[in-house]
């Protein structure tokens, strides 16, 4: 299969940073995900896992996901009075491996558009922006396309 990528997803796994990656294969599991929600997942400590061939679809943004290659950082929440608080708690490690990843995977698909799951909302106003408050997820909790914006 020669799959056509049009995106490249960046997400955040919306859990503590302390989260192994067989504990985040459980949590697919008890989903009932067939595949892993993304196909590269970076730790705190910045290394990259592949949690699936590229060839295979994930199950990262619904609707997009056999033209995208979905991503993600272990983080992006903390517990704050008791409820948990989006955040981007990426880790210098994580930043680093995240761009260099984000740039080989840019390589290998040109064409594709660099952007972050909550840009996946639709844009309800048509001004041609999904505002914060369109968004359906804050996943991954930073401004993914303007900060890869210079990933070409």
């Amino acid at each position: 299969m020669n799959r056509d990528i049009k995106y490249i997803a960046v997400h955040c796994t919306a859990g503590s940073q302390k989260t192994s990656i067989p504990d985040l294969l459980e949590i697919f599991k008890a989903r009932g995900f067939k595949a892993p929600g993304y196909h590269y997942v970076i730790d705190a400590a910045g290394k990259v896992h592949q949690l699936l061939d590229e060839e295979k679809v994930s199950n990262g943004v619904k609707g997009f996901n056999s033209i995208s290659i979905n991503v993600a950082y272990i983080g992006g929440v903390v517990q704050e009075g008791g409820k948990l608080k989006s955040v981007d708690n990426r880790t210098p490690e994580q930043r680093s491996s995240l761009r260099l990843l984000l740039m080989e995977l840019k390589r290998r698909y040109p064409k594709a558009t660099i952007q972050g799951h909550r840009d996946f909302s639709p844009d309800v106003n048509g001004n041609g922006i999904v505002d914060p408050w369109e968004r359906i997820k804050d996943c991954p909790c930073f401004d993914a396309k303007e900060e890869y914006a210079d990933i070409k």
